[in-house]
């Protein structure tokens, strides 16, 4: 059993208001009794537009930031998970989700696989994707956690190779642009991966004005039970092992299934 809270907020070009930002977020979940807090996409830094500034921001993964999140997980016994602006080459930068443990250490880390060149945008103009083979799961409560990041969430493999790697709960950071039919899409594609893997889904996206909000947490049935709409704050609901049986007995897709997934060549 584990109790999971999204922390949505809107990340901004000042580090220090948005690390504040989190903090105040996390001490809040935290005290409602979540053990796991998940915040946005670029939670460490976000500008209007994806250029230089996101490249000029960046920090390695032992720098100010990911350090003030693992403090700040040991501090308030959690489990934290949040999007950084990772140096990569001083050209490019990963986009990168960090999980830090109770214990102060990072505990997990996943890169990006699919960029958001979509819609009008060109993320891959200044981010580099992770490689393929990497996983960011982490256990916690005796449940395990798996990551991937907003765009990913658009194909289907990316959710099921995490459950294939044993976990029973997606966390999905994002900074859902908003734009027609949007939310509709976050909101289907979100309940989809939750129903065709039976496992929960916990989305912690940014709100207005570079995100959509609809932070939510999925039930292995579809079912959301946690959600916050447009506002900054925190949404929590609790993951149970005997949830994800009791669905997989009445539905056990994941058994009866055909095929598996492989990279592309």
């Amino acid at each position: 059993m584990g109790d999971i809270a999204v922390a949505q907020f809107a990340p901004g070009e000042d580090k220090s208001a948005n690390l504040a930002a989190l903090q105040d977020l996390a001490e809040e979940a935290a005290g409602r009794g979540a053990r796991v807090v998940v915040a946005p996409e670029y939670a460490m830094y976000t500008a209007p537009a994806m250029d230089r500034r996101f490249v000029d921001s960046a920090e390695p993964l032992d720098g100010p930031y990911t350090t003030a999140l693992r403090e700040l997980a040991a501090r308030l016994g959690i489990h934290l998970v949040a999007g950084i602006n990772e140096q990569r080459d001083g050209s490019t930068i990963f986009n990168t989700l960090v999980a830090a443990g109770p214990d102060g250490v990072v505990t997990a880390v996943y890169r990006k696989l699919h960029l958001y060149d979509a819609f009008g945008f060109t993320e891959s103009s200044i981010v580099h994707p992770g490689a393929v083979g990497d996983f960011g799961t982490f256990e916690a409560d005796g449940l395990v956690f798996g990551m991937q990041t907003c765009y990913d969430l658009r194909f289907p493999e990316v959710t099921r190779r995490l459950v294939d790697a044993g976990a029973d709960v997606v966390l999905v950071p994002a900074e859902w642009v908003p734009g027609p039919l949007k939310e509709d899409h976050f909101v289907t594609l979100l309940r989809a991966r939750a129903i065709e893997n039976t496992v929960y889904v916990a989305a912690a996206d940014q709100c207005a004005p570079t995100g959509a909000g609809n932070s939510m947490i999925v039930d292995p049935m579809g079912v959301v039970v946690a959600s916050l709409g447009e506002r900054t704050g925190t949404a929590a609901a609790t993951a149970t092992r005997e949830r994800i049986s009791a669905v997989r007995k009445v539905n056990p897709a994941l058994e009866l299934r055909r095929f598996t997934v492989t990279e592309r060549r």
